[in-house]
């Protein structure tokens, strides 16, 4: 089983969208515009992003791969993976994934949309699917591939003052890439590809709730 995903506070008593925002998100990403298409290939890929309302508070729910799997060892990531040839496209391939990682039924995600793909330097074009799912829900986690789950409050991710970018040089050599990252949370850091996807659906939420 994985970590239990602490219960959040709401510093201040802001108001962090109540239950109402699965539905305002769903109207939001359906209205944002498709992304570029690279022209070099890559590897098609998908990952849930599964939010949830615990004590008031909208979180995050992710999760830290194992040190055994090919690639991204040790990382926090969203569960997902490779679109396989057998999905109807990254919808089904980041329920599947989700489904095989965490043990998250497919049935039991409310899909709200998805975030601009995202291209990261290992190849892999990642299409983010948002989905609420209802908490607390039982996660039984595929212990090859995953080593623990976690939620963050999205109010704590929409903090600035937890958010840091470095300049690193790419694989391969030339202009210095913007790698983002978040203060640990639980132990665990949020950086990479990984944090670029939460902080796009930080902007979409700062759209949608008061500050």
């Amino acid at each position: 089983m994985g970590r239990s995903p602490a219960r959040s506070s709401n510093p201040g008593g802001a108001p962090s969208g109540g239950a109402g925002l699965p539905a305002k998100l769903a109207r939001r990403l359906a209205r944002r515009a498709p992304p570029v298409r690279p022209e070099w290939d890559v590897i098609p890929a998908a990952v849930l992003v599964p939010m949830y309302l615990d004590g008031g508070e909208w979180n995050v729910l992710y999760t830290r791969r194992t040190d055994t799997v090919d690639v991204h060892r040790g990382q926090v990531s969203f569960p997902g993976g490779r679109i396989d040839p057998e999905d109807a496209g990254p919808l089904q391939a980041a329920l599947r994934e989700a489904h095989e990682e965490v043990g998250i039924r497919p049935q039991a995600v409310r899909v709200l949309g998805t975030l601009g793909r995202l291209l990261t330097i290992t190849q892999f074009e990642v299409t983010p699917v948002i989905g609420h799912i209802t908490w607390p829900c039982e996660l039984r986690l595929n212990t090859r591939e995953v080593a623990c789950a976690f939620g963050v409050p999205l109010r704590w991710l929409a903090d600035p003052s937890h958010v840091h970018r470095t300049l690193r040089q790419p694989p391969i050599p030339g202009r210095e890439i913007q790698v983002y990252s978040f203060d640990p949370y639980l132990g665990e850091t949020i950086w990479g590809a990984t944090a670029r996807i939460t902080l796009d659906l930080v902007a979409v939420w700062r759209s949608l709730v008061p500050q």
